[in-house]
């Protein structure tokens, strides 16, 4: 039994002896026999596990526990898991909550990959990533059971191991065109298109047709015919800013790899894909030729905007006023510097932002850098103590010797890359211009001393845009260098490995377009955008590429405010692509266009006038515009229970 643990499934060997054991939580049936007499007619279940759960949160009273199912229909493998019902404690999440997570009946068909997670201290779990970007949130094996989840797939669908991570299984993966092709471009950390954490339910289903021990996959989906797409590659392992400017001026080759990626597929942000064919015709959509052309575009009908956009801003959203003066500021500080109405002063920063000159006062507040009840006797204080924190932590990497930076790695590539974009960093402001600028040096410093500070995370594409502006108003390293450590506690999982946390905003981006405004929406899924990868940079640093950097500051301030919502940057984008959704749907513009389009955005949005729209999306939406966002989304602050978990045994003997 102990040798069972050294099986690889990418050695049919190994995956014959795995089938020879077996699991009392686990069900397996031959695919010559019916499984359950509840399934429809040539639908077996090949897998069946029980408590296999899903963390909506990190509280573990918000854990949601369920059943995981492999069925067979013909020649087609699909996967559902539905959650227990009346089994849990929690009070939090309604079953509305519940029904948002259930994975109902999806094929493998449009599944690129699974990664397999084991962590040191926890449960194994897997996450499953379609073919069109989309990723169900992570699946808990509270009992074990993960390897024979993968052996179970692969004796139905074709499992390859990834050649560049071995805890990545390829599901018919035959060609990577996308990432040969940006390789070939030579961008040093492509970036495959976006993955998001989703929660597919079928097309026409409703949950109160579905209950735990019942999976009508006739119901769910159509026949298939078998027949497997080409699949895109896993997605790298760093974030790049620049394969966002390249990717858009490689129109062909996008529409091309796009039409490949998102072939044939139509979803409502949370369900699978349905394969256009014969059988399903009242299912098919008509796509256009993708045939890019630099004629001018003509015009197609526009279906009308169901909020009526212009006029639900004049009823909504109030006017910009004023930023915030040095003499308005100190009528919300007592006599000791003490923030006496935290409320009343994130509003007034909220609509109409903060003047530049006291900027750095009031932005480590904001930030979190220092408390609304801090006295400017105990910010003063908090500062020494930073200060000499923040020299032990920068002499860490300073002392690093020649020879032994020869022999570190990590350190040699994160200081290299760090020293590669700073010097490309805002370098047409006066603040930053300039051979040897000081400034850039302190750039560099920092970055490099968060990388020590947060090693785990270290640095990615990207980080320079977000601590640029905070040590153009700060002024000061060490201040600069806490102000970017407790943005990073909110933006840092933007840049996680695994895009958790690009993940879910842009689930959560699609399903307030699909509230907002429908018919958008649906011209985005008839027309391959369903990913919204195009929103990809602006959520990633905060929209600083699109905006002047007066701007740009102004924006953050009002984001930092979480005066309405913490995720007001959603909105924005929601905003905007309800300014243009006119010219996107009557130039039918495809996912190519549409990303050179977005891009090229840039310095023309007209802010206040955005941020008003913003405003009224928020207030409009309500609790169902915040139901949309799965709970922990980025920039939430992450929750520390102090909990840990025990290790649990793959198998179950």
């Amino acid at each position: 039994m102990q040798e069972a643990e050294l099986h690889d499934l990418s050695d049919d060997a190994d995956y014959a002896a795995s089938q020879q054991q077996g699991s009392p939580s686990i069900m397996r049936c031959d695919s010559g026999k019916k499984s359950s007499s509840s399934e429809p007619e040539g639908a077996q279940i090949v897998y069946l596990k029980d408590n296999v759960t899903i963390h909506p949160t990190q509280f573990a009273s918000e854990r949601i526990s369920g059943r995981l199912k492999l069925i067979k229909q013909g020649s087609s493998l699909f996967m559902t898991w539905i959650p227990y019902k009346g089994q849990s404690t929690n009070a939090k999440l309604s079953e509305k909550d519940r029904n948002l997570y259930t994975i109902r009946a999806v094929p493998f068909a449009d599944v690129r990959s699974i990664r397999r997670h084991t962590p040191a201290l926890g449960w194994q779990y897997i996450i499953v990533v379609l073919s069109f970007g989309l990723a169900f949130p992570p699946l808990y094996f509270y009992n074990g059971g993960v390897r024979e989840f993968l052996a179970t797939v692969k004796q139905h669908v074709l499992l390859m191991r990834s050649a560049e991570d071995a805890n990545v299984f390829l599901v018919n993966d035959f060609q990577n065109p996308l990432q040969r092709t940006l390789s070939s471009l030579e961008l040093p950390r492509a970036v495959s298109i976006a993955s998001v954490p989703s929660t597919p339910v079928s097309v026409g289903e409703s949950s109160s047709q579905q209950n735990e021990e019942r999976t009508d996959v006739s119901a769910s989906v159509p026949q298939y015919n078998g027949r497997q797409r080409q699949k895109g590659h896993d997605p790298a392992r760093d974030i790049s800013i620049q394969v966002l400017e390249k990717f858009s001026l490689v129109t062909k080759f996008a529409r091309e790899t796009t039409s490949q990626l998102f072939r044939e597929t139509h979803s409502n942000g949370f369900g699978p894909l349905e394969r256009r064919n014969s059988n399903q015709s009242a299912l098919d959509y008509s796509h256009k030729s993708s045939e890019y052309k630099e004629d001018v575009p003509v015009q197609s009908p526009v279906d009308p905007d169901p909020l009526e956009f212009d006029k639900l801003s004049l009823v909504w959203g109030k006017p910009r006023q004023p930023p915030l003066g040095l003499e308005e500021w100190a009528t919300f500080l007592d006599s000791e510097g003490r923030v006496v109405d935290p409320k009343a002063l994130r509003k007034r920063i909220f609509y109409g932002g903060v003047e530049h000159k006291f900027r750095k006062e009031v932005w480590a507040i904001l930030l979190g850098y220092h408390s609304y009840e801090s006295t400017y006797a105990e910010r003063e204080y908090q500062k020494s103590i930073k200060k000499t924190e923040y020299e032990t932590i920068k002499n860490q990497w300073q002392s690093i010797s020649p020879e032994q930076a020869k022999r570190f790695t990590k350190f040699r590539e994160r200081k290299g890359l760090i020293e590669k974009d700073v010097v490309r960093t805002d370098r047409s402001l006066s603040f930053y211009d300039g051979d040897d600028n000081p400034n850039v040096n302190l750039l560099r410093d920092i970055l490099l001393t968060y990388s020590f500070y947060n090693f785990d995370l270290g640095y990615c594409q990207g980080m320079s845009d977000l601590l640029s502006p905070i040590l153009f108003v700060m002024e000061d390293e060490s201040e600069s260098f806490w102000c970017f450590v407790a943005l990073m506690e909110r933006l840092g999982p933007n840049f996680n490995r695994d895009q958790n946390g690009m993940h879910s905003q842009l689930f959560a981006l699609s399903k307030l377009v699909e509230l907002l405004d429908r018919p958008l929406h649906k011209y985005f899924e008839q027309n391959d955008c369903l990913n919204y990868f195009f929103c990809f940079r602006w959520i990633l640093i905060q929209f600083k590429r699109e905006l002047e950097y007066e701007q740009t500051m102004r924006l953050w301030e009002v984001l930092w405010t979480h005066y309405l919502s913490e995720h007001l940057h959603l909105y924005v984008c929601v905003a905007i692509l309800k300014r243009y959704r006119g010219k996107i749907m009557g130039e039918q513009m495809d996912f190519d266009t549409l990303l050179k389009f977005i891009n090229e955005l840039s310095g023309q949005i007209e802010l206040d006038a955005i941020l008003r729209d913003a405003e009224a999306l928020c207030i409009c939406a309500g609790e169902n515009g915040a139901a949309c966002i799965p709970p922990g989304t980025v920039p939430s602050l992450p929750v520390d229970n102090g909990l840990f978990y025990s290790q649990q045994d793959d198998e179950v003997l």
